[in-house]
């Protein structure tokens, strides 16, 4: 795929693993199959304050491409679209105008859609939550999504217009919490390593009650499952 460019060398795999639980859960599902760790910067592009989507999308297209969604002639993977790669198929899908391409414009849940969509010929589910309802109206569809072998999803919001990947859900008796997968981390993330990463809070467990009731939330979840046996599922870490 034109634009896609070689994936950064200091791209970590599956931050999460061994992060403890919030407690002792009833009930828990995680990811299953394998992302990269993308992030503010990890390209070499200094992309603080406007990336966010880009990393999460990125994240959420590496995991298809390990996964094998829409593999090229004799199984070859599908690369990770690059951020320029990005916004010009949003301007050739006439969702942009002709300037978007090479801007700082954010991007969303819709945008990215279209691009899992074009790159990898998988369509997504847009799931909303309006302003004031939380995302606990959401936990079944997240549960279902997990344990049915599926990756990772982003979200998105207004009030909260934070980019952020989703790796899991679980519920302790004081409520649910969910596995947050933050982009906003800037330096060499092969540096830091999954440890620090987790130490840092770049990867964590977060209650809904902490979520923004200010801000209205979607999910992007995309169409596309592996065997849950494969890793993750109903609650391996």
């Amino acid at each position: 795929m034109e634009g896609a460019g070689a994936v950064p060398r200091s791209l970590l795999p599956d931050i999460h693993r061994g992060l403890p639980f919030p407690g002792s859960p009833t009930r828990a599902a995680l990811v299953s199959g394998s992302y990269l760790y993308y992030h503010y910067g990890c390209d070499g592009v200094d992309d603080r304050g406007w990336g966010c989507g880009y990393r999460t999308l990125q994240t959420l297209c590496s995991w298809l491409a390990a996964a094998g969604a829409g593999a090229g002639p004799g199984g070859s993977p599908r690369p990770v679209p690059s951020l320029p790669a990005i916004q010009r198929a949003l301007v050739e899908m006439g969702d942009k105008p002709p300037a978007f391409a090479g801007s700082r414009d954010w991007i969303g849940t819709v945008e990215a859609t279209l691009c899992v969509d074009h790159f990898f010929g998988v369509p997504c589910k847009i799931v909303h939550s309006p302003r004031g309802s939380g995302l606990g109206g959401q936990v079944g569809a997240l549960y279902a999504h997990f344990q049915g072998g599926g990756g990772p999803v982003m979200l998105g919001g207004d009030a909260d217009s934070s980019s952020k990947g989703l790796l899991g859900v679980c519920s302790v008796p004081a409520g649910h919490h969910l596995l947050v997968l933050d982009p906003h981390y800037y330096r060499g993330a092969g540096g830091l390593g999954r440890e620090g990463l987790q130490g840092e809070g770049w990867v964590h467990w977060q209650g809904l009650a902490s979520f923004d009731p200010a801000s209205f939330y979607n999910l992007c979840l995309p169409q596309f499952w592996l065997d849950p046996s494969e890793g993750g599922g109903a609650g391996e870490n």
